[in-house]
């Protein structure tokens, strides 16, 4: 079967078949490193999605573009290429989809067979030389902390009322570092002296985690909120049995095909309380050379003892919200940590929390949580300009989900729909001129990037899910940060806005876990009168509103790392505006196709297999 629009070619095998439409952004795995491709060990074992597994794999074991064996290797029965600028995407004739895309992916595995090759030489002036050693044996990154080129406390509380960050960038320009943070940074004992934390997260790798702390902290009581099951679960526990004050908490995932996505850190101080909420996992590669968001909380201060009710509430009800975010775990475990944030006053907060946890949620229960949870918040917190309504939406992600036949089916149906809507006084029935604008690296974007290939092993769109859903690629626009200095760091970061037309300004910016899926966002059923969600996720909205602006909107930050010279109320957006279409020749990553006409950074191939 062969397909074709103006992004692209490629063909798949007769055979495949579609699955349901509920592929999640980073899809669970139940095999770690150890056990992927050959069953050799490459580095790092911790449970993730099988993208990031060949990303790992092929960083510790790449096919350099010079590789002349590579062509014997191949043959042209298996893999039938387009010729369009050699970078056509194509499968093998005898690939059959996996019989669910919850379950690892193996779409070349006849393709190219990897164990005849030998790995090539390292190069002295190769980047990730440290990736081929075992965990134990990699020397620390050295990242600048914060104090040594900056004051720290400046940097939380002074020039930036938002608390926006993005994660400091190895290989770039330090300027373009400048106000960026590193997880090294976040858990330094200059933002508190440490008496516990919580980390949630969807990939997980314990020992890298747990070198993250300072020495003085290693050692301090550790919860981590994890989704895995089965071998990955089991893998997990023998990661963390070393660590005797390492606690595990295993997130119920009822309905098939969801994930454990939320990434957030909760610091307990002897000095009081911070949250973190971000978009990187715990592992090394996020923290490295990856655009990644974070918002950083002040620092809460504990209440005086006695008091209860509605005390340490901030306008955003951000601490009620968090508290029954951690409820709907129903794990005692969690209940210690909704008692200990009860204990403090959160008053200062003013972003929104914005999350989504797996069920099926009917009447009142509807707008608790995802897409129908972002919808009440700007029904109920954000009031319209003139000509507003009309201002185009913005979505920037890692990766995506199936999304129907058309877009009548979801994106610019009930999402929009949701996305869309400014205050109770307009009606939110999403008009069809609304434009939409979707940021997805290009093939290019990765091949280009500062990792080269192996980055897409962190955007696992498929094959099989871009082959069904054609006409989504209309409304794909290039990955640019030129003026941030990280075009080049590819976003694991997930923002949602609404921009003027001109981009000058913007009406609300949300920074999420959450991808472009219904698994993630949730989707309407039996009618509209249920909606079904499958994974957890937690982002924080920014309205104008919460920050004592009148006027329905930010202005936007012209340089995210510039000086004082613009107002602090302007919001850093992590990329260029206006957004790039894709031309003709532009194609989105897929992440499970080869890519062997051109070489990236390193001068290597991508075969993922």
């Amino acid at each position: 079967m062969s397909q074709e629009s103006e992004h692209g070619k490629w063909t798949v095998s007769s055979s495949d078949e579609s699955t349901e439409e509920n592929n999640d952004a980073e899809k669970p795995s139940t095999s770690s490193l150890s056990h992927s491709g050959h069953g050799k060990t490459s580095g790092s074992q911790y449970p993730c999605s099988e993208a990031r597994k060949v990303g790992h794999k092929r960083k510790a074991s790449p096919v350099k573009f010079n590789d002349t064996s590579f062509s014997t290797e191949i043959s042209p029965a298996k893999i039938q290429r387009t010729s369009q600028e050699g970078l056509g995407w194509c499968l093998s004739s005898s690939d059959e989809e996996p019989e669910s895309e919850g379950q690892p992916q193996h779409a070349q595995k006849e393709a190219v067979k990897e164990e005849k090759y030998s790995a090539p030489k390292k190069q002295p002036s190769r980047r990730f030389e440290d990736d081929e050693l075992p965990v134990s044996q990699k020397p620390e990154k050295h990242y600048k902390v914060a104090s040594e080129g900056q004051d720290t406390w400046d940097l939380l509380n002074g020039g930036n009322p938002f608390r926006f960050f993005v994660t400091k960038v190895k290989g770039i320009k330090s300027k373009y570092n400048s106000g960026a943070l590193h997880i090294k940074d976040i858990l330094s004992p200059l933002f508190g002296t440490l008496v516990s934390s919580a980390q949630f997260n969807y990939c997980i790798d314990v020992e890298w985690l747990i070198r993250q702390y300072p020495q003085e902290f290693r050692k301090k009581p550790l919860l981590i909120v994890h989704g895995e099951k089965r071998e990955s679960k089991a893998e997990l526990h023998a990661q963390a049995h070393p660590y005797e004050n390492v606690r595990l908490c295993q997130a119920k995932l009822d309905i098939a095909f969801g994930t454990h996505h939320t990434k957030m850190m909760l610091l307990l101080y002897e000095e009081g309380l911070r949250v973190v909420i971000h978009t990187s996992n715990l592992i090394d590669a996020d923290w490295d050379q990856k655009t990644q968001g974070i918002w950083l909380s002040p620092l809460y201060p504990r209440l005086p003892h006695g008091t209860t009710g509605s005390a340490g509430e901030s306008v955003t009800n951000f601490k009620s919200d968090l508290i029954h975010y951690l409820m709907s775990y129903n794990s005692p475990t969690l209940k210690e940590w909704a008692d200990i944030i009860q204990e403090h006053d959160l008053s200062e907060t003013r972003v929104y929390l914005l999350g989504s946890t797996p069920g099926r949620y009917q009447g009142n229960q509807k707008e608790k949580w995802g897409h129908l949870r972002f919808r009440k918040l700007l029904k109920e917190y954000t009031s319209p300009i003139p000509a507003q309504e009309s201002w185009p939406v913005i979505g920037q992600f890692s990766s995506i989900g199936s999304m129907g036949a058309d877009q009548s089916k979801w994106l610019c149906s009930e999402f929009r729909e949701s996305l869309v809507t400014l205050g109770s006084s307009v009606k939110t029935l999403a008009k069809p001129d609304v434009p939409i604008h979707l940021i997805y690296p290009t093939v290019d974007n990765v091949r280009q990037s500062l990792e080269g290939y192996p980055a897409g092993g962190s955007l696992p769109y498929s094959i099989q899910t871009a082959q069904k859903q054609l006409w989504l690629h209309s409304y794909f626009h290039k990955w640019s940060a030129e003026t941030s200095g990280r075009s080049h760091a590819m976003p694991h970061i997930k923002t949602y806005m609404r921009p003027s037309p001109d981009f000058q300004k913007i009406a609300w910016f949300l920074v999420t876990s959450a991808n472009l899926s219904k698994a993630a966002w949730g989707a309407l059923e039996k009618n509209g009168t249920q909606l079904m969600i499958r994974s957890y996720e937690l982002g924080v909205l920014f309205l104008p509103s919460a920050f004592g602006l009148d006027t329905g909107y930010f202005h936007v930050k012209k340089k995210m790392f510039s000086g004082s010279n613009e107002p602090v109320t302007s919001f850093p957006v992590p990329y260029d505006l206006p957004p790039e279409q894709y031309g003709s020749k532009d194609r989105p990553w897929i992440w499970n196709i080869p890519y062997t006409k051109a070489p990236d950074t390193h001068g290597n191939m991508w075969v993922p297999s």
